[in-house]
């Protein structure tokens, strides 16, 4: 991982990020990343939050934040307001049935090998995964727990990805890069190569992997750092501060070379 100094492409249109421990700090969205989102969007720069959250939070953040879209659920859908709201989904509602009684039996192994975990509390929003909590309301639970988790999901035939508080397990096979380049063709219709130059990420955890590798231009804010053993393909930059003021200093080191193009 190199320092953010040294990204000097001033070429960069849209900034696709985490959320959770990358524009939050200590669980909350604080001034400075939210302003920092609004700087980049007046500077004519898209954002694309890409999540494990839930769908029912994806329709408030692509309603209200200064935001061009959202994916969620770890690439399971986005949601894109542009007039009205528009609802891309890569699983069916027929899977999503089928899935909801296999999470059933997943959870019932996980409530009694790993006792201390918990269902997340914004499971009732969502619509495509099983999110099991171990650092949010509970916890932090040993990394041991997590590992087990992460085993239970994979044995029952599921994807299954570490935030910095949850366990998100799903069935399909999607992820945040999937759908991330699939909403690069619908929405953007950016070449693969233009895509390279255009687009950047900024993440924080091991469910940011398949960004980190799939971009060339692929950012982490300082608090990474306690998860980089854990990940085979490594974040290009990093910035000097963690969580919500790591994404601002991302920020404005990206509007900072755009401005200094246009002078």
């Amino acid at each position: 991982m190199r320092a953010l100094s040294e990204f000097q492409n001033a070429k960069v249109k849209v900034v696709f990020t985490d959320i959770d421990g990358t524009l939050t700090t200590n669980g909350q969205l604080t001034d400075a990343a939210y302003t920092a989102m609004w700087n980049l969007s007046r500077a004519g720069i898209l954002i694309v939050p890409i999540t494990g959250r839930p769908a029912g939070w994806c329709e408030l953040i692509a309603r209200q934040w200064p935001v061009h879209g959202v994916i969620g659920e770890n690439g399971a859908f986005y949601f894109r307001l542009d007039s009205k709201m528009k609802r891309v989904f890569f699983s069916s509602k027929a899977n999503r049935k089928v899935y909801r009684e296999r999470f059933k039996k997943i959870l019932s192994r996980v409530r009694a090998e790993v006792p201390a975990a918990r269902i997340a509390s914004d499971q009732f929003c969502r619509l495509f995964d099983l999110a099991i909590d171990f650092a949010e309301d509970v916890g932090p639970l040993p990394k041991g727990d997590i590992t087990k988790i992460v085993k239970l999901f994979k044995e029952a035939g599921a994807q299954a990805k570490v935030s910095d508080i949850h366990v998100n397990g799903w069935f399909g096979d999607y992820d945040k890069q999937t759908a991330c380049a699939q909403y690069i063709e619908n929405e953007f219709g950016f070449s693969k190569d233009a895509a390279q130059t255009r687009c950047v990420f900024v993440g924080d955890s091991p469910n940011d992997e398949p960004m980190f590798h799939y971009f060339s231009n692929s950012f982490a804010v300082a608090n990474f750092k306690d998860f980089a053993g854990d990940v085979k393909h490594q974040p290009k930059f990093i910035a000097s501060f963690e969580e919500g003021r790591g994404f601002a200093q991302i920020a404005e080191h990206i509007i900072r070379l755009k401005t200094g193009a246009e002078a």
